[in-house]
């Protein structure tokens, strides 16, 4: 059965299609914009409809989700030439009951500072547009299946009229406060700590290595006792692979940390654990590996973590 819920994904990458395909395959109409014409071939093939522009897709759309890279990909979509403010169906008065209008809800998904979330809120609201902040976390595979986390921050009347759809899209929603910033605030505390887990899990295993300790039984004993995290568990897996094809690419979360460092150095809090983990991601760009998945941070800490392994493999 068919939502009658229109929604609009503006950003179809990895974590944008996985979102969309999970909506779509749970009978809500789905339309894409990307500015990649391999992402919007993907979701073609997915079967969603796609738009020209952004400004088109408000023009069609209850809600507007967007999944782009960072805050200067959030001004052109919206602000831009053809943005989503150049659509037809704003409204300088949204509903005081129940949070409502005629223009489209644009829910800000991607990772930037609270400042620019709270900016492009103030921003879309002068022009009759509500905004959710609205960080997700969990990967494609959770987006796809509707298991990830949504973070959210904004009128709560909005939240509670998009409550179907906001649980269809996150197992675990947690709604932060109506402050437009403080999603954004929360989802970077937790990408710094993802940063420093999957650094210190690279350089453990790393160390395990060069001790001459069989990696995959290091990796096992680790996931089984107290240096355990989420992040060593998928990312390290990959890299005993050898695999580093992007998931997740290790620019998304240099980005994700370094603006959680200065975020910290705006509260006038030193975070000494978050800044050694972004040097290591820095010196990861730095290599060549920005668009290798994330787990190559371990490729700069042991250079010779995956040529052991092929040595190995070419005596077996």
């Amino acid at each position: 059965m068919q939502s009658p819920l229109k929604v609009g994904v503006i950003g179809v990458g990895a974590m944008g299609l996985a979102m969309a395909t999970n909506l779509h395959g749970k009978g809500y109409a789905v339309q894409a914009r990307d500015v990649a014409d391999t992402a919007i071939d993907a979701a073609a093939a997915a079967g969603i409809g796609t738009c020209k522009s952004p400004r088109e897709l408000a023009d069609w759309a209850d809600l507007l989700i967007v999944v782009v890279v960072n805050a200067k990909q959030i001004e052109e979509v919206l602000f831009g030439v053809d943005g989503v403010v150049k659509c037809s169906r704003g409204d300088s008065h949204i509903d005081r009951d129940n949070g409502s209008g005629n223009a489209p809800v644009v829910m800000l998904c991607s990772t930037v500072s609270p400042i620019d979330s709270a900016q492009f809120g103030h921003r879309l609201a002068a022009v009759g547009i509500a905004t959710l902040d609205a960080p997700i976390s969990g990967g494609p595979v959770r987006a796809a299946n509707g298991t990830m986390t949504l973070m959210l921050a904004g009128d709560q009347r909005i939240v509670k009229r998009l409550d179907g759809v906001l649980n269809d899209l996150a197992s675990k929603v947690f709604f932060i406060s109506e402050t437009i910033g403080d999603g954004a605030k929360t989802k970077l505390v937790n990408n710094m700590l993802a940063g420093i887990n999957l650094t210190a899990g690279a350089e453990a295993l790393a160390l395990g290595h060069r001790l001459g300790l069989d990696r995959q039984q290091l990796f096992d004993v680790i996931c089984a006792s107290s240096g355990a995290s989420w992040i060593f568990e998928d990312r390290m897996a990959r890299a005993l692979r050898d695999d580093y094809a992007p998931r997740a690419q290790a620019h998304i979360l240099t980005k994700d940390v370094g603006l959680a460092v200065d975020m910290a150095a705006g509260a006038s809090i030193e975070t000494p654990l978050g800044a050694a983990a972004l040097q290591i991601f820095k010196a990861t760009i730095a290599a060549g590996l920005s668009d290798e998945d994330d787990a190559a941070v371990i490729k700069t800490i042991d250079p010779h973590f995956n040529r052991a392994k092929q040595r190995e493999t070419s005596h077996d």
